[in-house]
């Protein structure tokens, strides 16, 4: 059985060709990314492995599975891009890998925070320069800070309790909140105005749904305390970035890291260094000196490439032999 496996860059190739010749799994590798333009390309493959940007929307999935298409397996946790409805109808198994590190994503939202707040990038490129001037380049302890949780998962809790470590102050956000869990280690559950209201800094840690499409938008971001920072390691459409912008302008908003942005499809993940920048409002966010982009490398570690490749050539495997996915990561 073969499985095509769409939007590889060579990390992809060493980590899942590595897990694929232990496991006996022919994978096809492509440095495209699926559509309607090439989906063509998946002919005669039962499996297609997809990521974040692929596009898995009901046109596409009814052209895989008449083109023979039995296994849908993403190799992120997220699955926002795939419609669930038309594969179940269409009798595709959607497989993901729902838990890889959570400690990678957690570990760069400090790290995203920390180069921000101490303007380490900046200080960086002086010193290189030999400005070893320190204008410009004050920050602030995070120590005493309160820090909001905006989703409690494993990567969420993770974070909040590195914030502890920190010394911070912790309030948490979710729609089921773990009491006992915040009790053991000193956070307090609160409404999501009374956590923007009372944050020095928000961190998101939820998944895209509906519900939180534009979680901030120009409503909750006026909520926030004045001079905030914002966190976003999840995804890029949690924020409304026109509105995430007039905050910037208007100076309520402190400081913005991002991971993630709303319109990353065809520039997060391509070298894009020779050609003008098409997005106004990603070139936009680029000019203002408080806000630090990374392009959704937060997953990006050995241990989180090398179990992402684990669980996404298992599930490969067991299909194809008839078997069940690995417990858990069945959509």
């Amino acid at each position: 059985m073969t499985c095509a496996v769409f939007d590889t860059k060579p990390y992809d190739r060493e980590f899942l060709g590595a897990a694929a010749a232990a496991g006996g799994v022919e994978l096809r590798f492509l440095e495209f990314r699926l559509g309607p333009e090439t989906l063509a390309t998946a002919k005669g493959a039962e499996c297609v492995c997809v990521f974040v940007n692929d596009r898995a929307d009901r046109p596409v999935l009814e052209a895989l599975a008449a083109q023979g298409t039995k296994h849908l397996a993403l190799r992120c946790a997220g699955f926002n891009n795939v419609d669930l409805a038309a594969a179940r109808e269409l009798g595709l198994t959607v497989t993901r890998v729902p838990a890889y590190s959570p400690y990678a994503v957690a570990e760069h939202t400090l790290a995203l925070l920390l180069t921000l707040n101490r303007r380490i990038h900046r200080a960086y490129n002086r010193v290189r320069e030999q400005n070893f001037s320190l204008n410009g380049l004050v920050g602030f302890d995070l120590h005493g800070k309160t820090v909001g949780i905006v989703g409690t998962g494993k990567i969420g809790r993770i974070t909040a309790r590195i914030f502890r470590g920190f010394g911070c102050e912790v309030v948490a956000f979710d729609t089921i909140p773990d009491e006992a869990w915040a009790a053991e280690n000193r956070i307090r559950y609160a409404a999501l105005p009374d956590l923007l209201a009372a944050s020095d800094i928000v961190s998101l840690h939820v998944p895209l749904f509906p519900e939180t499409f534009h979680l901030l938008d120009e409503t909750t971001l006026a909520m926030m305390k004045p001079g905030a920072f914002i966190l976003n390691t999840s995804r890029g459409k949690l924020i409304d970035t026109r509105a995430l912008i007039g905050g910037l302008k208007s100076g309520r908003i402190g400081g913005v890291a991002l991971d993630v942005y709303e319109e990353e499809e065809g520039i997060f993940f391509e070298d894009l260094s020779g050609s003008v920048l098409q997005d106004d409002e990603l070139s936009r966010l680029l000019t203002f000196p408080n806000v630090l982009i990374t392009s959704h490398q937060a997953f990006l570690t050995k241990e989180a490439l090398g179990e992402i490749a684990r669980v996404t050539v298992e599930n490969i495997g067991r299909l194809a032999g008839g078997g069940q996915p690995l417990d858990g990561t069945a959509l």
